[in-house]
This record gives structure tokens, C-alpha cells and sequence, in this order.
């Protein structure tokens, strides 16, 4: 494979982002996880974003600014902290995420088999609100693994699909399977409960049968014939008995004393059935098939079935028609005929069309009337495919595609009509006020709220308090604000933030400050203070106010806002930056209230900075890498990938680009190995490496081989190939970023291995080649070999080298003594709040010298912006020791939310329910 930007981008972990940086699981506890982009990028690829509300006066008022920044690169000015706004998350959002949490994991493990479904379901609703996207996923497939009907297999299979964005790989067909029950298009069509099954393979691969049965049992030549029905001036000769069993009707009318049962022949001219379509109904009275004729003999039999009440004959239609819907013509042709005859597998087979084709399906005008339209729901409906599930999935593309359009209003509007369960009504109606704000219609958008509110949903309450605020009632969104955090226990920073923007001065400041404290993931406090700072030409200081955040967090507002600063304060190579970085997250970012494009920035801004060719771009990559700057690196890509026409549709971005302009079969393949590995299809993955190596071997074919393999604990045996994997991957042509990431691997699986010796190497080797992150891995081996001060020597290496270095600060901390430790951990969590470890440690130095209510402070802290798995075991364990068992029974329910099968939980949740002597 020739090297390209995206594959060496996938082995810095730009793309791949904040996996461990061994491919292979320690056996010991694993250490802290390293930075990366993933943990703080990788969600932001995969949803979309919309753009804080910041309305700007001109920039003038802004003396560091030249005339030319004025007039050319900041023709709109400078935000103003007065109109900054914060983004209501359309999501669900909770005051207790916890309780919440452990509540849906007891509705799931109680509920019947049955109803696992919609629980689940629940369960999705609650992680979209979180800011992992692998938990909604997983909780999505559990969905559709414990669906019984067809119509919601149908749904949530087209919805995993939509989350592994099939739909932009090029070669592909709507219909195509992934090779799993789960996600298979024609097992959606089977009813049933089968959750074990869905993740066998499926039977695409096998061939239909041909119908040449069917042809030869349909010959007339030994049938006694013993009646006839007269069509005109035909006549279809019939086996009385075998007409008589289609149906009670037939068999009243043939045998039911009626004049028809003395008759041999019948006059059935004025039924509205063919010739052709009699003929037919009498060959399935004998042979019961109806794939031996074509679509409209079989669309008559289904209208005949109906007509006759022939329950066999119509299901062989439904089930037979079904099967032959393949693209959305078909699907919009023969809708009609299923929702006219009330066929429920045809109609379904339609429906799956249409939404395995989203999202460009609801660009049809003819679709969306299907779905939105009143006279299109009622009909969908009464055929049984009308469903909560089915708009919630509706709502939320069309809500990814146009907050503010009609369509999804209407789809919306469809969600409220179907909630029936409480978490059902605040989601929709909370979504629904979201949208009404964003179109500013604000009195639809308070009563929403308000509807969301009486549901149960805390949270809308910020939609109340800010629709009144556009409406001009300030002081009555402010005492909804106050009056909820006067009344809860435990105020949150989403609270704060939003009281904030009804006071003024030192006031406002405080709740800002506050809100940071609770919740340092929140953008807007420090976008906020970072502007107020620009608005006094303290641009320095705005921009390392962002800073604090983007240390942690990346999002395409807060890059936006640090590059309007820079450009303000005449930092253009600054400004450039964020904004090529920005570009490789949303590449039709529209900046400054949304009236530029980034790409036209790009351009005004590339004059006024040194310019670059392609060996300049290598250089300032390595350069980055080498200093562990994510974001400097994404941008230096952008530059780079500009520079080649043949890639200007930034394929190092996603996988799916990138698959889809790979030069070649072999490097395809590992492409799509990459896409199924991340979506949880590891044995798929590794069969698509396997049959890239077989076309041409390759350092990326290895590399993604030896990853997939490492990805569960390995025995000696499974370790040595492993090795070879890798070793195989060296061997192949590669940059000097590629191979460091192998060689850093590779040093990895030899430590779990015990041959420090080989580790070492491999790390010096990649440091050699400004690795940096291999500093860890060569502090790791100092460590097993008990030279604790040149394992801690060489995270301090790593801390001088690094940009972001938060996971230096917290691995070095290991190597010290508790004083210096507890030093090392505060700075790691001053640089990145997000990072679990430090609280840990701290809660555990806590109990140990018996503050056992500090300790429970020190993870709660954490966890009211943060659900994490070991903050909750560790929790609980506290709470189990402190004979709270109460607590401690939420808080594992609320860690199996997060992963069922954490087997430590497990045992601790069990030990906690036992009765207490």
C-alpha cells in the first residue's frame, strides 16, 4: 500500500485516536490510559455540531485589530459576551445522571424478556445525552437483539446501519448485509424472539431456490378437476375441496348450502379477478407457492386474499413481495399496494428501504409525505408501523440535517403523538421546544418545554427559563433558574451556566466560576470569559482562557472562537491553524455567526503565513507529533492534504473517504477491516486483513491484524504471533510516524510478555525517531526492573517534550512518593478534568486515613460530569465497606448500565444485595 495521509494519520492515533497505545491488554492493571485524540475528538467526529448563538458588534472597539483585519478577515468584528448563549442540549439530561442510570438498568433486568426492548430503548435516550457514542451504539444493538416484532427490527437494524454510516461508501447498496443477523436486512423481515441468534451469521450467501419446484408441481395433467369458475368467456377448472380450504368464506360458499355448492360452474365475473388471477389462485389451492408468478398476478392474489379472507394466500403474498422489494423505486411503487391491502411484511420490506436509505431518502418529497403527512400516518399506522421507535430515529436525522426545517417539526410533532411512557413525552417534547427555539418561535417553544417539565424532565426547565428570555422576561427566567437551585440538593453546572446569562457583573462571573467547578466540560464559561477578555484587548489572556478547555476538549466552537481572536490579535499562523484543524472536523464549517466558509478563511488567511510545500508539511508533521500537539498535527494534515488535489475531500478524516479513494483492492479492504473493527465487528475486520495480506502484504494490513488480535487478553502462544504480526508490519515500507507507532506496540506486547530487555529496545528505537509517547513504555520497563527514579526521569522527559501532557503528569506520578504524587495528579487534573485516575488515587489516600466522607466527595465530584465506570466501582465498594449497602447497590446498577459485563461489579453487586446479618 502506498503511504497515504490517512493511514499514517490512523497509526498516530489521530484518527484512531485514544486507544491504549499497546495493542495488547497488560495482564496486570492496565496503567492510566495515554492522550490521544479519541478520548477527546472521536465523539466529535461522529456527531454533528451546531454552533453556539454568537451575534458580534463591529470590531473596532478593538484597537489591536488592523485596518485590514477589520475590513478584510473580520468583516463581521468580534463576538460579544453579552450575546453569547450557551447550546441547549437536545438530549435528555438529569440532575441525579446516576440514580438515572441505575433506574433504567433495573427496568431492564426486571422487565419481561418481551419488553427488553424498549427498555433498552430508554437506555439509548439516556447515553445520547452522554458523551460517548460507544454506549448509545451498544445499547442500540442490545435493542435490536431483544426486538420481537418485525417493524422494530426493521427500524433499529436501519438505525445501526445509519450509525456506521454505510451509506457513504461508494460501491454499496442500501440493502447490502453486513454478514450478521443483527444487521441483515432479510432477517428483519423474520417475527420472533431470538436474542441469541442475532449475532450469527446470516443466509444471504445462500441462493434462493428457483422456483423450478414449484413449476412442476403446478402441472394439471393427474388433477381431478371437479368444478370450474366462468370468467367471461373462460372458465379456470378447480378442485372443489381445495378452493373450499383458501378460506371460511370459499368453503361457505362451496359447501354452505348456498346455490354456488350445487353449481359445477360458477359465474365469478363480478368479483374483479382475472383470468390469470383465478388461474393462479387455483394452482396455490393445490401447490401453496406463489413465487412462480409474476409481481402483478401475485398483487391481484393479494387483493383477492384480502377480499376471500385467504389468511394462508395473503401471508405467501406479503412474505413473497417482500422479498422483492431491493431500492427505493420499488419500495415507493409498492407501498401503495401493501398499505392499500393492509400487507404488513410489504409494507415493512418498504419502510426498511426507505430508512436504510437515509439520510437522502427524506430529500424525496414522496417519502417524507408517507411518513409525515396526516393521511400517510394513519395508514402506516393501521398496517401496524407506526411506532415511537420508528420517529425517534426520523426525528433525530432530521434533526442532524436542518433543526429549523418543516420536516422535522412534522417528525417531532409524529414523536409527541407516540409517547406514551414518561421518558417518552420529556424527550419529545423536549426536542420539539429545542427546535421551536432554534426557528424562534418562542411561545411554541416555552409550552414544549413546559410539556417536557410537567413530563418529569428537570432540565427543560432551561428551555423554559430561555424562551421567556426572548420573549423579554428576563427576571422570570431568572427566578426559574434561582428557584431550582435554591431547591435542589445538589446544584449542577448546567444550573449555573444558564442563571448566569439573566444576572450581570461579579454576579454573573460567580455563577460562571461555579459552573466550571461542577462541571469543567461545559464550553460556554470559558468562551465567555475568553471574550470578555478580548473585549478588553486582553488577548493573550482569551486565548489561554480557551486553552484550558481545548487541553481536554476539542470542539469546532471553541476553535472558531480562539481563531477569531487570533486573527484579532494578528496571529494568523495561530488562527490558520485552528481553523484547518476545525475544517478536518466539520469541512463546511460556516464561521463568524455562520456568514464564512472555513475554506474562504483558508484562503484570505494563507497570504499572510509562511507557505508550505509537501516536504515542509512532513517535516512540521513530525515536528508536532514529536510534541504530542493533536491539533496542530490535524491541521498541519489539512495543509498537506490540500496541497493534493486528488484528496481535497479530506480523506484522513474518515474512514469511510478514505476507503472510498484507496487506490487499490488491497488497501480497500483494510480500510473497511478498520470500519468494521470500530463498529465491533473484530472477527469480520481480521478476515478483511487476512485478505488484503493475501493480494499484497502491506504495513497497514499487519498493523490492523496484530491490533485485532491484541484486542482481548492472549495467551503466550496468541502473544508470539501477535509479535510476528507486527514484526511482519516493520518489515513493510513505512514512514518513520508509522513505524513508530508499530515499534511502540510492539515494545508493549513484550513487556506483558516479560522480555523487558526487547521492550526497551523497541522504545528507544521509537524514540529514536521521535516517538515521544514511547517515553512511557521505556518508564514502564524501568519500573518492572525496579529503577523507580529512571522510570520517573523518563516521564519527566515526556512532560518537557509534550503539548498536551496530562497522562505524563499522571503516569509519572507512579513513580514517586505519595507527596509528589498527589502534586503530580493535581496538575493532571488541572489539565484535563476528564482523566478518572487522580480521583481515584486521591479517594483511595482518603480512605485509607479513614475520611471515608471525603472520599466519597472526591469521586462524587467526578461523577456529576463524568459517569465512569471505576469512579462508580470504587464508589460503591466505599459505600459496601461503610455498610451503606443502599448506595452501594445504585452504584453498581449504574456501572452495569455503563458495561453489564464488568465481572468486578458483578461479584460486588451481589455481596451488597446479600441480606445483612
Amino acid at each position: 500500500m502506498q503511504p497515504n495521509l490517512f493511514t499514517t494519520m490512523r497509526s498516530l492515533k489521530l484518527i484512531e485516536g485514544c486507544k491504549a497505545t499497546q495493542v495488547y491488554p497488560s495482564s496486570s492493571p492496565p496503567p492510566p490510559p495515554s492522550t490521544g485524540l479519541r478520548e477527546k475528538l472521536l465523539h466529535h467526529l461522529q456527531d454533528h455540531f451546531r454552533v453556539n448563538s454568537t451575534r458580534s458588534k463591529p470590531s473596532h472597539t478593538h484597537q489591536n485589530a488592523s485596518v485590514s483585519s477589520d475590513s478584510l478577515l473580520l468583516p463581521h468584528g468580534l463576538p460579544v459576551s453579552d450575546l453569547l448563549e450557551p447550546h441547549i442540549d437536545p438530549s435528555l439530561r438529569f440532575v441525579d445522571s446516576i440514580e438515572k442510570l441505575a433506574e433504567v438498568h433495573r427496568r431492564i433486568e426486571n422487565c419481561p424478556n418481551l419488553e427488553k426492548s424498549e427498555a433498552f430503548l430508554e437506555q439509548c435516550a439516556i447515553f445520547r445525552g452522554l458523551t460517548d457514542p460507544k454506549l448509545f451504539r451498544r445499547s442500540l444493538r442490545s435493542a435490536r437483539q431483544h426486538a420481537v416484532d418485525v417493524h422494530t427490527k426493521v427500524v433499529l437494524s436501519s438505525w445501526l446501519r445509519y450509525e456506521r454510516r454505510e451509506d457513504e461508501l461508494i460501491g454499496t447498496t442500501s440493502m447490502d448485509c453486513c454478514g450478521r443477523n443483527l444487521g441483515c436486512p432479510n432477517m428483519s423481515l423474520v417475527s420472533g424472539y431470538d436474542p441469541e441468534s442475532v449475532y450469527n451469521r446470516c443466509l444471504c450467501s445462500r441462493s434462493e431456490t428457483n422456483g423450478g419446484d414449484c413449476v412442476s408441481e403446478c402441472s394439471t395433467c393427474d388433477v381431478d378437476y371437479d368444478m370450474s369458475f366462468c370468467i367471461g368467456d373462460e372458465e379456470v377448472r378447480c378442485v372443489r375441496y381445495k378452493i373450499a380450504s383458501l378460506s371460511r368464506p370459499f368453503k361457505v360458499m362451496l359447501y354452505g348450502g348456498f346455490r354456488e355448492t350445487r353449481l359445477s360452474a360458477i359465474n365469478f365475473a363480478l368479483n374483479g379477478v382475472s383470468v390469470e388471477g383465478m388461474r393462479a389462485a387455483e394452482a396455490f389451492s393445490r401447490i401453496h407457492k406463489v413465487e412462480i408468478f409474476s409481481v402483478n398476478i401475485v398483487l391481484e392474489l393479494l387483493t383477492l386474499a384480502n377480499r376471500f379472507c385467504c389468511d394462508e394466500l395473503k401471508a405467501a403474498c406479503d412474505s413473497h413481495l417482500s422479498r422483492l422489494v431491493k431500492d427505493l423505486d420499488d419500495a415507493l411503487l409498492l407501498i401503495e399496494y401493501g398499505l392499500e391491502e393492509a400487507a404488513y411484511l410489504l409494507v415493512a420490506a418498504c419502510v426498511q428501504v426507505f430508512l436504510r436509505e437515509l439520510p437522502s431518502s427524506m430529500r424525496n418529497p414522496n417519502v417524507v409525505k408517507i411518513f409525515c403527512s396526516v393521511e400517510g400516518r394513519e395508514r402506516l399506522g393501521l398496517v401496524g408501523h407506526g411506532s415511537f421507535v420508528l420517529y425517534l430515529f426520523l426525528s433525530q436525522i432530521a434533526m442532524e440535517d436542518d433543526m429549523k426545517s418543516n420536516t422535522t417539526v412534522m417528525m417531532l410533532e409524529c414523536l409527541v403523538e407516540y409517547a406514551v411512557e414518561a421518558w417518552q413525552k420529556q424527550l419529545a417534547c423536549h426536542q420539539l421546544g429545542a427546535v421551536m427555539l432554534e426557528r424562534k418561535e418562542y411561545k411554541d417553544a416555552e409550552r414544549w418545554f413546559s410539556s417536557a417539565v410537567e413530563a418529569g424532565h428537570v432540565y427543560s426547565l432551561v428551555g423554559v427559563a430561555r424562551s421567556k428570555f426572548k420573549r423579554g422576561h428576563r427576571y422570570s427566567a431568572y427566578k426559574i433558574m434561582n428557584s431550582l437551585i435554591s431547591d435542589c440538593s445538589a446544584a449542577t453546572g448546567w444550573m449555573h451556566q444558564e442563571r448566569s446569562l439573566y444576572c450581570s457583573g461579579k454576579e454573573k462571573l460567580l455563577d460562571l466560576d461555579m459552573a466550571t467547578d461542577l462541571d469543567p466540560t461545559l464550553t460556554f464559561p470559558y468562551m465567555f470569559r475568553a471574550v470578555s477578555l478580548s473585549e478588553e484587548s486582553q488577548f493573550g489572556a482569551a486565548v489561554a482562557e480557551l486553552n484550558k478547555i481545548m487541553g481536554f476538549k476539542v470542539s469546532p466552537d471553541c476553535l472558531e472562537m480562539r481563531a477569531w481572536i487570533s486573527i484579532a490579535m494578528e496571529d494568523y499562523e495561530g488562527a490558520l491553524k485552528d481553523i484547518r484543524a476545525l475544517l478536518t472536523l466539520e469541512p463546511n464549517f460556516l464561521m463568524f455567526n455562520k456568514k464564512i466558509h472555513g475554506d474562504h478563511m483558508v484562503e484570505l488567511l494563507r497570504p499572510l503565513v509562511q507557505q508550505w510545500n509537501q516536504a515542509d508539511c512532513w517535516m512540521q508533521l513530525y515536528d508536532r507529533w514529536s510534541s504530542v500537539d493533536d491539533i496542530g498535527s490535524l491541521a498541519v494534515v489539512h495543509h498537506m492534504l490540500a496541497n493534493d488535489p486528488g484528496k481535497s475531500l479530506l480523506p484522513m478524516r474518515s474512514l469511510r473517504l478514505a476507503r472510498n479513494h484507496s487506490k487499490s483492492e488491497h488497501e480497500r479492504l483494510v480500510y473497511e477491516g478498520w470500519i468494521l473493527y470500530d463498529t465491533g465487528h473484530r472477527e469480520e475486520a481480521l478476515a478483511k486483513a487476512e485478505e488484503s495480506i493475501s493480494i499484497q502484504r502491506s504495513f497497514e494490513a499487519y498493523f490492523l491484524k496484530a491490533y485485532a488480535l491484541a484486542d482481548s487478553a492472549l495467551d503466550p502462544e496468541s502473544s508470539k504471533y501477535v509479535i510476528q504480526l507486527l514484526e511482519e508490519a516493520l518489515r513493510c515500507p513505512s514512514d518513520g510516524l508509522r513505524k513508530g507507532q508499530a515499534l511502540n506496540n510492539l515494545g508493549s506486547v513484550y513487556v506483558d510478555c516479560d522480555k523487558l530487555d526487547l521492550a526497551a529496545d523497541c522504545y528507544t528505537n521509537a524514540l529514536n525517531i521521535k516517538h515521544t509517547r514511547a517515553h512511557q513504555g521505556l518508564a514502564r520497563v524501568y519500573h518492572l526492573k525496579h529503577q523507580r527514579k529512571w522510570a520517573y526521569d523518563e516521564m519527566t522527559k515526556l512532560i518537557e517534550k509534550a503539548r498536551n501532557n496530562a497522562s505524563a503528569f499522571e503516569k509519572r506520578s507512579e513513580y514517586c512518593d505519595r507527596e509528589m504524587a498527589q502534586s503530580d495528579l493535581g496538575m493532571a487534573t488541572l489539565l484535563d478534568p476528564l482523566r478518572t485516575y487522580p480521583y481515584r488515587y486521591r479517594a483511595a489516600v482518603l480512605m485509607d486515613d479513614h475520611k471515608e466522607t471525603e472520599a466519597i466527595e472526591e469521586l462524587s465530584k467526578a461523577l456529576a460530569f463524568k459517569p465512569d465506570l471505576q469512579l462508580l466501582h470504587l464508589r460503591a465498594a466505599f459505600y459496601d465497606s461503610m455498610g451503606k449497602s443502599a448506595e452501594a447497590i445504585r452504584d453498581c446498577e449504574a456501572a452495569l448500565s455503563l458495561d453489564p459485563n464488568h465481572t468486578d461489579t458483578i461479584d460486588l453487586y451481589n455481596k451488597a444485595r446479600e441480606p445483612q446479618p
